[in-house]
């Protein structure tokens, strides 16, 4: 009996039930071209070009009922085999369809088709057994945009997704799940929270913050610069824009060539908004000689970068063209790595400790290995690669914390520890980065004068303290839901007057809490209390001060928080010492 938990069952059901959505579709919209369906984690697709049909999630409802009358006839899935040319004919002008038998029949080989009921695909296989019993618990998700093979120059298909599991019980804990991370969705949030916006005129992934949002913004970079400075960093400041012969220089432009802008042509030159920091720094450090006195040199930036992500690629704020990254290249000696990658990951634990998020729970460590035969993406030097990879495996290692090891994920230049943070669909991205390099001090000549007075080459650490600030952004949107601590929330008072009469006090309140570096509003329209506190709460306002006349005789405050609790007859000194104590210490809590 098979293991209904097992990987290879899950993977089996996932991929069937494609099968099955793929029926469906074909059984409503006969003349739609099919091209592939995998599992998923925790679900499955199909990708379809339905012609000059729009397909909306409307449809979804009306694809399930097909697909539930389908399945009362699927006993089974039959293997079947045919050529190529037999193969082609099943699909008459489904270029999508020939493109993968020629890719599969390559090598001369027959092609297999699996069938069940009336309907049948190419496919090499792995289905599950009395489908009609074993497919029953599945829940179409959404409708999407998806180029074909994820190459943006071929043609956009339209992508269903859904989810299916063995139980009912299992799908139904799995689309509560998905409800909650849908309501603390950063795009969702940010919205509702007046955080951020995108316009398609000044173009797809570049992000425009309001004040809100900005506020915010502002907060995490003071509170970055200020921690670095006070751990020996040297803040800088480069430009945007940088001739092309730069980043040939460093090698990015062709490994990166594909993510860049394009060239800039500008009197005789050609320019490129900058993807990548290091080689502006590295510039810096060449500006004059060094002594190993001086090492290790810390060069920080909060710092403006562009690339160039394909449109199926962007996501709010996780994915966009256009970034702030709070970057670093510390210039060190080789006996100095280990102690400066240490020292990197203990500034990114301290971040994150701050914003609530834990290692294990929130983030797990990746340390990033080259692929040592694939001399196009990597630098060639398999010494340096061993050595590099032995220091940072050494110092996660001391730290105590777990780690995975993933190949082929480094940089060009040399391996990576990467902090990798799940969203609240489930997918992963790299947080912050701490990089070795032994590649470019070589290409840009990079040199110190070392104890006995000779010329020596350094290496260089690469780091991201608080990663990107938009993927950071959206990080913490969805890990507060939205409540962000009193530190961070755009407005932390809002002042609601009951009558006009307490307008004057409410002033010199917000006269006072501004004095003390607190950023307060006077809610004055002329709306029910009620609805000035619903406002603030959905505002996800810190404290709300009510004042009406008892307030102003007394010359004293009501405090309520947002999460309702309430404070009366505080005096405005005490409110003020306790906010700014919070405010100063960062806290979590109210």
């Amino acid at each position: 009996m098979a293991d209904k938990q097992s990987p290879e069952y899950l993977e089996n059901l996932r991929h069937s039930t494609a099968h099955l959505l793929a029926a469906a579709v074909m059984k409503l919209w006969p003349h739609t071209h099919r091209t592939i369906g995998p599992a998923i984690e925790n679900g499955f697709y199909f990708d379809f070009d339905f012609g000059d049909t729009k397909i909306s999630e409307d449809e979804l409802s009306k694809i399930e009922e097909t697909m539930r009358e389908i399945l009362k006839d699927w006993k089974g899935f039959e293997r079947h085999e045919l050529t190529a040319d037999a193969a082609k004919k099943e699909y008459p002008d489904n270029e999508y369809k020939h493109e993968l038998i020629d890719e599969f029949s390559s090598d001369g080989q027959t092609l297999t088709f699996y069938k069940s009921g009336d309907y049948w695909d190419l496919c090499r296989g792995g289905h599950v057994d009395h489908p009609e019993n074993a497919l029953k618990h599945f829940k179409l998700l959404s409708v999407a945009g998806a180029y074909w093979r994820g190459d943006e120059k071929n043609k956009m298909l339209t992508r269903i997704y859904g989810t299916v599991f063995p139980t009912k019980v299992e799908l139904e804990d799995h689309l509560a799940r998905l409800e909650a991370a849908r309501e603390r969705d950063h795009k969702k949030l940010g919205k509702e929270l007046d955080l951020f916006v995108f316009s398609e005129i000044v173009g797809k992934g570049l992000p425009l913050w309001t004040p809100k949002g900005a506020t915010i913004r502002r907060e995490i970079e003071r509170f970055i610069v200020d921690l670095e400075l006070k751990r020996g960093y040297l803040h800088v400041y480069t430009p945007d824009i940088a001739n092309l012969a730069l980043y040939e220089k460093s090698g990015h432009y062709p490994y990166y060539k594909e993510s860049m802008y394009a060239p800039i042509q500008i009197d005789d030159e050609q320019y490129m908004l900058r993807p990548m920091t290091c080689p502006h720094h590295f510039e810096l450090y060449l500006s004059h000689s060094h002594s190993y006195k001086e090492l290790p040199m810390r060069i920080a930036e909060l710092a403006k970068l562009y690339r160039y992500e394909q449109s199926g690629e962007l996501a709010g704020l996780l994915r966009v063209r256009s970034f702030c990254l709070a970057d670093a290249h510390i210039i060190a000696t080789a006996e100095q790595a280990a102690a400066e990658v240490k020292g990197a990951l203990e500034l990114i634990q301290e971040i994150a400790g701050i914003f609530g998020l834990k290692p294990g729970e929130h983030y797990r460590y990746r340390l990033s290995l080259g692929d040592r035969a694939d001399e196009k993406k990597y630098f060639k030097d398999d010494a340096q690669w061993d050595h590099a990879e032995g220091v940072l495996r050494s110092v996660l290692a001391s730290q105590d914390v777990p780690f995975f090891e993933a190949s082929a994920e480094a940089a060009f230049y040399g391996p990576k520890i990467d902090i990798q943070m799940k969203n609240v669909n489930g997918k992963e991205d790299t947080a912050f980065t701490v990089q070795y390099d032994f590649v470019m001090p070589k290409r840009f000549k990079l040199s110190y004068i070392n104890e006995q007075g000779e010329s020596e080459e350094p290496i260089v650490i690469h780091r991201s303290s608080v990663g990107a600030i938009e993927r950071v952004m959206a990080f913490l949107i969805e890990h507060y839901a939205g409540k962000f601590p009193v530190w961070l929330s755009p407005t932390q008072v809002k002042i609601l007057p009951i009558t006009d009469r307490a307008l004057e006090y409410a002033q010199t309140i917000a006269n006072e809490l501004r004095d003390s570096s607190v950023r307060v509003e006077i809610d004055n329209r002329s709306e029910t209390l009620g609805a000035k506190i619903r406002d603030a709460q959905l505002e996800q306002v810190p404290y709300m001060i009510v004042l009406g006349d008892r307030e102003v005789e007394e010359q004293a405050i009501s405090v309520r928080m947002r999460d309702n609790a309430k404070y009366s007859g505080t005096s405005l000194d005490e409110f003020k010492n306790y906010l700014t104590e919070k405010i100063t210490q960062k806290s979590l809590q109210l």
